[in-house]
């Protein structure tokens, strides 16, 4: 409440969210909450992003496989959590929701924390996103922004071009994690987290389950699950 000059009291009045805004992250929240339920944005670079209506075939229907192929990592890595369409505060300029989220718990030494308002702060060591119309965006601001941010491997699946993108970072830039000759891409700060990217594009998940659990036998899961529980 404010009074005014002609004594008659008025309420302060939170601006909405809106496509473009230029905001701190700290406003960017303060907005955001008083937004009504079931808004989706993201503050990328310092820059509002506000999510479309999403479509079954080209995202809802990749993230729920995606999201599939990364909790059944999970269930067999002990330490190791997955997180969907959870709120991430990288930085003052960026609080993304990245579709899935796979990281070392703190308790194992990861790299983030969790606030005492049950956000995520740091950077998760895995993202993944779904991308058909926010391909700009992913490739873009927010892939500089995961990079800097110190995000280890970063995936893109975009749909409508039948393609994944893997990066790993390496010596603070994005180098493209590419598929081993046998057709594996493995990735580097997960051992034992394999995809076979044709199948997965194929629709062959049953191939793609397959592939995974040979990465959860090998030897080098074995020894990262090891190293987590000491």
């Amino acid at each position: 409440m404010v009074q005014t000059l002609s004594g008659r009291s008025s309420l302060f009045v939170i601006p909405p969210l809106e496509n473009g805004d230029r905001l701190s992250r700290i406003e960017f929240e303060r907005r955001y909450v008083a937004m009504p339920e079931g808004t989706k944005a993201e503050l990328i670079e310092g820059i509002v992003y506000m999510a479309a209506a999403l479509r079954y075939r080209s995202h809802g229907k990749p993230h729920s496989q995606l999201n599939g192929w990364l909790f059944n990592y999970q269930v067999a890595t002990p330490g190791v959590e997955t997180a969907d369409a959870i709120t991430v505060r990288l930085d003052d300029q960026n609080e993304p929701q990245p579709d899935i989220a796979l990281l070392i718990s703190p308790e194992a030494g990861g790299q983030t924390v969790v606030s005492a308002d049950d956000y995520i702060e740091g950077a998760p060591e895995l993202v993944a996103e779904i991308s058909a119309s926010t391909v700009s965006i992913d490739l873009g601001a927010k892939k500089t922004a995961y990079q800097r941010s110190g995000v280890q491997e970063y995936i893109v699946w975009r749909v409508l071009d039948q393609a994944v993108d893997w990066f790993y970072l390496e010596d603070g830039q994005y180098c493209d994690l590419l598929p081993d000759n046998d057709g594996i891409t493995r990735s580097r700060r997960f051992p034992g987290l394999w995809l076979d990217q044709s199948a997965l594009l194929n629709g062959d998940l049953a191939q793609v389950l397959a592939v995974l659990q040979s990465g959860l036998a090998s030897p080098e899961h074995r020894t990262f699950c090891e190293s987590l529980e000491s």
